[in-house]
């Protein structure tokens, strides 16, 4: 009977065994050796592509023992100029695609940068993941519901290490505003808003004359119907509803990650949004407002406000209202606790200005490629990610309906009411 009580046991160790192994294998074959070089293949070589991601990884290029070896973009100039980047920095040649499927076809990439055009993140992350490529994607992460859950669900399938372009998150300020908030100094926070103005739409410092030979128009539209080869619309896409959704989730999901990261609140219940465009109408014809104002309920009690004025740059807030208190982040790098408008009821332990510490962290860039080899979770992981996308698709939907969208967190499904 005691034989067989321990056989038993050692069955059931065994059985429990196997199962952590089976679902920590996709996770472990990963696992690159420390001195194992990491080849990176880039997907976008514009703004973001060549002029922030590449430069962002490779002054890590000698510590984490990295390369970009692969770069993709349907425009022949830009993806020109990212391999010349690549041949100056690393003295080899780089791969070049037109077409993302080419550039994840390569066996020898171990990871991709996503940093093309809004309406391809979620195609162009869920392709990595279903090639068993860790992945670097841009924000916002996605612009449908349900291309959100399908990228999302491949990446959770995948086990791959993503990390979304919410670099904010990796700022030792907003990580010590992150800090300050947990010990409760701000008392009952009730509001959280941030205006975020310009002179004009950022679009605009996009459009270029660009010529139709040099340019993969077909894979540039991808699931968007075909037409004649526009270059104010291929290289103002920031502008178009088509190919964006404009501020709320162009400059506004950085601000919703950062409300989620200092306050740990994950979904809103509730949006509304109306905006239009009021000041920049000309011949573009841009559909982005250059208005917009979004109002979010989140359950945690509080209610978040973001909105952008493209027709005046003056007005610029970001701050966090306690009954005891504010914090004022509108100073990213250097943002400042107050007693202003206090509840005079409360003698709170806040007096005069006092500059938040910062908490010391890796960069976002740093962050992800330590990530890569150990396999731990990104600081802006594919949930952060998801998180934001879903407050900024309510925000757009309440925008083209006139309805206040509902966010139900157990079905996943966005309503109106």
């Amino acid at each position: 009977m005691e034989n067989s009580c321990s056989r038993r046991k050692f069955l059931k160790a065994a059985a429990a065994g196997s199962a952590a192994l089976a679902l920590s294998a996709t996770s472990y074959s990963r696992v690159i050796g420390a001195n194992d070089r990491i080849s990176i293949g880039i997907i976008g070589c514009g703004g973001r592509g060549l002029g922030v991601h590449m430069p962002g990884v490779h002054k890590h290029a000698k510590s984490q023992n990295i390369e970009i070896t692969a770069v993709c973009d349907p425009w022949r100039l830009r993806r020109e100029a990212a391999a010349a980047k690549v041949k100056e920095w690393y003295g080899r040649d780089a791969r070049q695609f037109s077409s993302y499927r080419d550039l994840l076809a390569l066996k020898d990439v171990d990871a991709v940068m996503i940093a093309s055009c809004d309406h391809q993140h979620t195609t162009h992350l869920e392709a990595a993941a279903n090639a068993g490529k860790d992945a670097y994607c841009e924000k916002p992460l996605a612009m449908r519901l349900d291309r959100l859950k399908t990228a999302c669900g491949a990446v959770k399938k995948a086990g791959t290490v993503v990390q979304i372009g919410t670099q904010l998150r990796s700022f030792p300020s907003f990580t010590g505003c992150r800090e300050l908030y947990k010990t409760g100094i701000l008392g009952t926070v009730g509001r959280i808003e941030q205006c975020r103005n310009g002179e004009r739409p950022y679009w605009y410092s996009y459009v270029k004359d660009i010529k139709e030979k040099d340019v993969d128009f077909k894979e540039f539209l991808m699931d968007r119907p075909m037409r004649r080869f526009d270059p104010v619309l291929y290289s103002g896409w920031y502008g178009y509803r088509e190919f964006s959704d404009g501020s709320v989730p162009g400059l506004g999901s950085h601000f919703i990650d950062l409300v989620h990261y200092i306050t740990g609140a994950k979904f809103p219940t509730s949006c509304v949004c109306l905006g239009g465009t009021f000041t920049w109408k000309d011949e573009h014809k841009f559909t982005c407002p250059d208005h917009v104002q979004a109002l979010w309920i989140y359950p945690e009690g509080f209610m978040v406000s973001y909105s952008t004025n493209f027709g005046n740059g003056s007005g610029n807030s970001f701050k966090m209202f306690g009954d005891a208190g504010v914090l004022d982040m509108v100073n990213w790098t250097a943002p400042i606790l107050t007693a202003e408008g206090a509840n005079s009821r409360k003698k709170g332990p806040i007096r005069g200005k006092n500059p938040v510490k910062d908490v010391p962290r890796p960069d976002h860039f740093l962050d992800w490629l330590q990530c890569l080899r150990t396999r731990k979770t990104p600081n802006a992981s594919i949930d952060a990610g998801y998180q934001h996308a879903v407050a900024c698709i309510m925000a757009m939907r309440s925008y083209d309906t006139g309805r206040r969208m509902i966010y139900d967190s157990e079905k996943r499904e966005i309503r109106e009411r």
